[in-house]
């Protein structure tokens, strides 16, 4: 509903200038007072200011919208509202006064044209100000916490709607956020986290003293510390093996292209499929360990490995991405994703401090909270150049021993 009023009001807004200039010269023709030379000037001032609004409003509104928001803007649907409110005012008055009387000053007629483009300017550029400039200035400080692993960033934000933090929130989150991955757990840490030892029928042996009772509770967390160390000590020794398969393989298509370099060149992708082969096992297998194989396929990585031997990149750049996950926008890509916003307060409510909101997914929940910026107040003290300046004395003073008496 919202965009087709847009639509509509903005052909209105395009077509009423030259209607209100054509519709007396249709009418009257001959009859109207001519003025020469200053309504042309009038012509060529309305025809740039249609045009540099039409380039303002393509800039600002005729953009590709990459999101879908449950509520209209409340200031978008103000600059509406406002809209219509001028356009029916200023038709009124030209029906009124100008068709209805017979105006036959042409001169007054454009002027009151120019009057309405000038109004129309001023509306572009209130709503430049208040959908782009107002909210730059930062307010608010936003914590996003990711449920699944704790991972959180901070971002400031400017007097928004709850909505519009929301999606900002959400286009960060795809370019800051690293991938999710499980936490990955060995088989002794499951068996600790199980509860080795509790009472699983409710009955409690009387003969049980307190030192029996807190013997698992004490081995538990002694399970899950050699757990750990366990499986650092794993991905550590699989990344060691995954760093050497890779260098190597890159060592073997260096030779290969040494021994063809008289011939035929090969194609990077045949040397990507040729050697994927040699680091597959060790690249699974620490993927494995660090609970990445759902963000890689086959093909994936056959590509990866293809862009560097194609840019001829050091057996590091390839082995960056999987070392370190990247942004969450790497791997979900473009597909369009559904998010639900759940809040206590109306979603175009502006932003206040200690509120709390959270947004979610089919697998993911961002849990958000903001804060103020607190006013600050600086004061300013001033130091005087002289007054911290001070003698260095280099040399101490001859010991005068002529007033020392002999003992």
């Amino acid at each position: 509903m919202g965009l087709y009023m847009f639509c509509v009001l903005s052909v209105l807004t395009f077509l009423t200038p030259p209607l209100f200039i054509m519709l007396p010269q249709v009418l009257w023709g001959s009859e109207l007072v001519p003025c020469g030379v200053i309504c042309e000037g009038l012509y060529i001032s309305v025809a740039f200011k249609l045009l540099f609004i039409a380039l303002g409003s393509w800039a600002v509104f005729f953009r590709e919208p990459r999101y879908v928001l449950p509520r209209l803007v409340e200031f978008r649907a103000l600059l509406l509202l406002l809209l219509s409110l001028f356009l029916v005012s200023y038709w009124l008055f030209y029906v009124v006064q100008i068709l209805g009387q017979q105006e036959r000053n042409l001169l007054g007629v454009v002027q009151y044209t120019v009057s309405l483009v000038d109004t129309f300017i001023f509306i572009h550029y209130l709503t430049v100000v208040l959908l782009e400039i107002r909210q730059l200035q930062p307010f608010y400080v936003l914590r996003v916490v990711r449920s699944s692993d704790g991972e959180a960033r901070c971002y400031t934000i400017g007097r928004v709607s709850l909505q519009r933090s929301a999606l900002f929130i959400l286009e960060n989150y795809y370019k800051d956020f690293p991938a999710f991955t499980p936490s990955p757990h060995t088989k002794k840490q499951e068996q600790s986290l199980d509860g080795k030892g509790e009472n699983v029928d409710g009955f409690e042996d009387s003969n049980m003293s307190q030192s029996q009772i807190l013997i698992p509770s004490s081995t538990n967390y002694k399970d899950r510390y050699y757990a750990d160390i366990e499986l650092e000590r794993k991905i550590r020794r699989r990344r060691a093996r995954l760093v050497v398969t890779v260098h190597r393989s890159f060592s073997e298509v260096q030779r290969m292209d040494n021994r063809i370099k008289s011939g035929q060149a090969i194609d990077a992708r045949e040397a990507a499929q040729s050697i994927f082969p040699l680091i597959a096992q060790s690249l699974q297998r620490y993927l494995r360990s660090t609970q990445q194989t759902h963000l890689y396929s086959m093909e994936s990585i056959i590509k990866h490995l293809t862009l560097c031997l194609m840019h001829s990149m050091s057996p590091q750049a390839f082995l960056e991405q999987y070392l370190r996950p990247g942004a969450q926008c790497e791997y979900s890509g473009a597909q369009p994703a559904l998010w639900t916003l759940v809040s206590e307060e109306a979603v175009t409510r502006s932003l206040k401090s200690n509120l709390t909101f959270c947004l979610r997914s089919s697998d993911t929940q961002l849990v958000v909270s903001v804060s103020a910026i607190p006013s600050l107040t600086l004061t300013e003290n001033f130091i005087p150049p002289n007054s911290h300046r001070f003698l260095v004395q280099l040399y101490p003073q001859v010991l005068d021993t002529s007033s020392i008496s002999p003992a």
